[in-house]
């Protein structure tokens, strides 16, 4: 039966909407306090299939909602008060624009008459997040009639769907309500108590899934897979796709860390998972030039592959459901609108070219060499904060959900992750690409899950130690690994770095701040990790619960010399 609050107009309303979004498929929702937002939180909280999370900071709330919606690859809701506490959503809802994630976000408001009038607590949220989501509404002031219902109803039905299609992403309803707030029934919605709701809800329409399969891959000697950031909902049914259309064709894959297919790889398809380093000896960038090539998803993060795509000049299918333009090289590109696995249900079998064999073999001869000289290199330094993602990769339990920070750990996630079969589930946000609600997605990528762990540098974690404060609602477990090289190491690589002053006040930003001591205050166990011994042991067996934080230390400086000859060695050495 329905879960309708029969005490107030309010609460009658708040209940009906929430009843509409778990009919839908929502079962969390991330909320902060406020006075405003009382029909909603009472709602969500009293609602027996959804787990409501109290959340102090709005800014936080936003990533960790986006961090559940990752993981649970549904929509997440999130809930707050009027004035500037919708304000601070806007990064994560940026973020999930960007990265296709869907979020309903609810925002709750004075009605119209207490609005441009100095009343409190009120600014203008008429299309707060401005382009940044798929769909906007603002709800009608409640009323108990069942004509209004029934429009509160549908609104908040396609406002899920449009969280889905045509594209994953976010949408704002912006929520009015008169007072009294507060449930002190008082008779206003009693008249509507005999109605009847489950033939009210169960007449709720659902907006079917409409798909377009294409088929238009062409057989090519020296064709070219290449496979982005990625976070699909089944991991392994994506990668099958990706192997199956490879396999079809006998070309190689060009695997980035933040897609499943380096950690679900095929041994009957070649990934390639090294080509950063490859493509930096100027003699092979020649000789592995393709003819054709297939971008599945998104271009991926490294910017020497980029710039050898952008000089190619040859023709480019993308293959992405996301609606936006998804070609920052501006190339020969055709958008096709669908995901790999849409493509593969519509496509017979093909067969590779004769040619195929050659270009492939030379693309998995490149990827074991250069392979073999960066895993040694990786041995015989211990130290160097590169090696940390490489670690991880060979020592994790298998099926691990990794969590990667922005800057360096995505980068060095790209450069020395290897492929293997081992399942690790890698999340990132780069849709925006910011450092901002690390912490705070990572915590939400864990709830309720299996234990996780996030891979971060000090000033992203820095940037959102409010994520600390999810500690008492949390459930779950997550390993936080800390590459602590006291500022930006990403900086040190841009040119910029030869300008000392002012370059570490301003770019590298040290902020030398005691880790430990940082933990403590938020009730966090700190691990001040000494050598690869001690590490292998914290990070093969997880803990079951809670969230600690294993502190690594580097120096930034060496570490950034370390890996600009690295890659100038291996790429002089590679034929």
């Amino acid at each position: 039966m329905p879960i309708l609050d029969f005490r107030t107009t309010n609460t009658l309303w708040g209940s009906v909407l929430v009843e509409s979004l778990v009919r839908s498929g929502v079962t969390q929702a991330v909320i902060s306090p406020g006075s405003r937002s009382t029909p909603l939180t009472m709602a969500f909280a009293r609602h027996p299939q959804i787990e409501a999370i109290p959340v102090l900071d709005e800014r936080s709330a936003g990533f960790f909602a986006l961090g559940l919606a990752k993981q649970q690859g549904r929509p997440t809701v999130l809930v707050c008060t009027s004035g500037t506490a919708g304000a601070n959503y806007l990064p994560a809802v940026i973020e999930a624009q960007e990265s296709g994630v869907p979020l309903i976000v609810i925002t709750a408001d004075r009605p119209p008459e207490m609005r441009d009038c100095s009343s409190g607590q009120t600014i203008d949220q008429q299309r707060l997040f401005g382009g940044h989501v798929g769909f906007y509404h603002e709800l009608a002031v409640p009323e108990p009639k069942l004509e209004r219902l029934r429009y509160l109803r549908q609104t908040m039905v396609h406002a899920f769907d449009r969280t889905l299609a045509p594209a994953a992403g976010p949408v704002h309803i912006n929520a009015p309500f008169r007072d009294p707030l507060s449930p002190i029934e008082d008779g206003s919605a009693d008249a509507m108590k005999d109605n009847d709701w489950e033939t009210f809800f169960s007449l709720t329409v659902f907006p079917p899934v409409k798909t377009s399969p294409v088929s238009l891959i062409p057989v090519a000697a020296r064709g070219l897979i290449i496979a982005g950031p990625a976070q699909p909902t089944d991991p392994r049914r994506w990668s099958d796709a990706v192997w199956t259309l490879a396999k079809h064709h006998g070309w190689p894959v060009l695997a980035d860390a933040l897609n499943p297919l380096r950690s679900h790889a095929s041994t009957e398809a070649t990934v390639v998972s090294t080509y950063d380093v490859i493509l930096r000896s100027p003699s092979l960038a020649k000789k592995l030039k393709p003819e054709f090539i297939v971008c599945i998803e998104n271009w991926p993060t490294s910017k020497v592959l980029r710039e050898w795509l952008a000089g190619l000049n040859v023709p480019v299918m993308l293959l992405t459901a996301a609606v936006q333009n998804r070609d920052p090289l501006h190339g020969r590109t055709w958008h096709f609108r669908h995901g790999i696995e849409e493509v593969l249900m519509s496509s017979a079998q093909t067969f590779p070219d004769p040619g195929a064999e050659a270009y492939e073999t030379a693309w998995r001869q490149a990827d074991a060499a250069a392979r073999g000289l960066l895993d040694e290199a990786l041995t015989e330094d211990a130290g160097f904060e590169g090696a940390v993602v490489w670690k991880l990769s060979r020592h994790l339990p298998a099926g691990t959900p990794l969590f990667i920070a922005n800057s360096m750990p995505v980068r060095d996630a790209e450069y020395f992750w290897p492929a293997s079969d081992r399942g690790v589930r890698v999340y990132v946000n780069r849709g925006a690409n910011g450092i901002d609600g690390t912490l705070s997605t990572a915590l939400g990528v864990a709830h309720g899950g299996r234990p996780a762990v996030l891979l971060t540098g000090d000033l992203a974690l820095l940037h959102d130690t409010n994520g600390f404060l999810h500690r008492p609602q949390f459930r779950g477990s997550l390993t936080i690994v800390l590459i602590n090289n006291n500022g930006g190491g990403i900086f040190d690589h841009l040119p910029v770095a030869q300008f000392d002053p002012p370059f570490e006040k301003y770019w590298a930003t040290p902020q030398d701040v005691d880790f430990k001591k940082l933990s403590s205050a938020y009730g966090v166990e700190h691990v001040a990790v000494d050598d690869d011994e001690q590490f292998f042991e914290l990070i093969s067996t997880l803990p079951g619960a809670g969230v600690r934080v294993l502190e690594i230390r580097t120096d930034r400086k060496r570490d950034a010399a370390f890996r600009k000859k690295l890659f100038a060695t291996v790429a002089a050495a590679l034929k």
